[in-house]
């Protein structure tokens, strides 16, 4: 091979695409990992300092894969003898009747994962700095927490380097050519490859569309709030005394979204919260995108439940979701190109998961059997959105 043909490209070094390639690199292939932007960079989804990892999940599959990726995690923290995971436990909550939070906790009963419900009383006197009242169901994730974003992202794609991998940023790719041999053009470049695996998030459909893919993906801006808390001496939603939570199923005028909160990684004395959603916007002008319905809606939410946190956000920052109608990922081939493979819409609760993702799109790159199930990610269950 010369220098600009390999065994597999990567197109897009986010968090999935720095696994899929630390794993395609470990398995000794010759990889090349592509970057648009200039490492590191705030422009897509996995920048940052902090993201929550859980294992409840109202969908048995995704705690199965949860279990793996745990694991791996721990294995990358030892082979790169870095700090990524900070438990806290996390706190799951619903309004009754609760259906997903029950089917979450059966679930995890079932695969003897570590969780408790909390009795409305011992909830108020363990947790005062909350404000719920009693029509809610209240689940713990004991091995819930906090993984350290940017020191995950970079011990991948450190480890990817000592394997041998290939990065290049700044490196804006502008057309793909299927075949038996991929070519991958960028400005400078004509890159070939056996395979290639797209993990470019919400520019995806920029790549595949002129391939005669247009996926049902929608970019999301997503405003990520932190708020000060209030106190003198001793900040209540701090690590060691505040866990992870999530409200699940809050309704937002005529549909429902999850709240999601964590002690903050990024700034001290300060708290994360944010609505799990945002507006739809072009990934090139998301900085354009100045909307604050979100936030407001926010504001209201902290008066009523987070008493000693300041009512209004010291720090709003962005990113993006790119996020499907069902918010599961896709996980898959191209219909016509099994030699191009597709990682896409992580819907905004991938960020763990990439172990995973990384090892499952790197075995249907090389055609091996998935080490996962892999059905509720296929892209043919959106056909009549799909152009193919």
């Amino acid at each position: 091979m010369n220098n600009s043909t390999y065994d597999c490209i990567v197109i897009g070094a986010g968090i999935e695409g720095s696994s899929t390639a630390y794993h395609l690199a470990k398995s000794g292939k010759k990889t090349l990992l592509l970057e648009q932007f200039f490492l590191p960079h705030t422009r897509g989804s996995s920048h940052g300092q902090s993201r929550i990892i859980r294992k409840a999940y109202e969908e048995e599959y995704y705690v199965r894969m949860m279990q793996d990726a745990y694991q791996q995690w721990f294995d990358i923290e030892k082979e790169t003898k870095t700090s990524l995971y900070r438990k806290t436990g996390m706190l799951w909550l619903e309004e009754n009747p609760a259906d997903q939070l029950l089917q979450t906790e059966a679930i995890l009963k079932k695969l003897d994962f570590k969780c408790k419900r909390y009795e409305t009383d011992e909830f108020k006197v363990k947790y005062p700095m909350l404000n719920y009242g009693n029509n809610y169901k209240i689940l713990f994730d004991e091995e819930a927490g906090v993984l350290k974003a940017d020191k995950c992202l970079r011990a991948l794609q450190d480890l990817y380097v000592q394997y041998g991998g290939t990065i290049q940023d700044g490196c804006q790719v502008t057309g793909i050519e299927p075949g038996p041999f991929v070519r991958v053009m960028t400005k400078e470049t004509i890159y070939k490859a056996a395979g290639i695996v797209i993990t470019a998030g919400p520019w995806t459909n920029k790549l595949t569309s002129p391939i005669g893919l247009k996926l049902p993906l929608q970019p999301m801006g997503i405003n990520v709030c932190y708020w000060k808390h209030t106190q003198k001496f001793h900040n209540p939603y701090s690590y060691g005394v505040f866990p992870v939570i999530i409200h699940n199923l809050v309704r937002v005028d005529n549909s429902f979204h999850d709240i999601y909160g964590l002690p903050s990684e990024e700034y001290p004395d300060q708290m994360k919260l944010c609505l799990h959603t945002g507006t739809e916007v072009d990934p090139d002008q998301r900085d354009l995108n100045d909307s604050r319905w979100d936030v407001e809606i926010l504001c209201d939410y902290v008066k009523r439940h987070f008493p000693l946190l300041e009512p209004k956000p010291s720090i709003i920052e962005k990113c993006i979701y790119t996020v499907t109608p069902d918010h599961d990922f896709i996980l898959d081939c191209h219909p016509k190109w099994p030699n191009i493979v597709i990682g896409a819409g992580f819907s905004g609760h991938g960020f763990k998961l990439a172990p995973v993702v990384g090892r499952v799109l790197s075995e249907k790159i090389l055609g091996m059997k998935p080490s996962h199930n892999l059905r509720p990610f296929t892209i043919k269950r959106f056909q009549t959105k799909s152009s193919l």
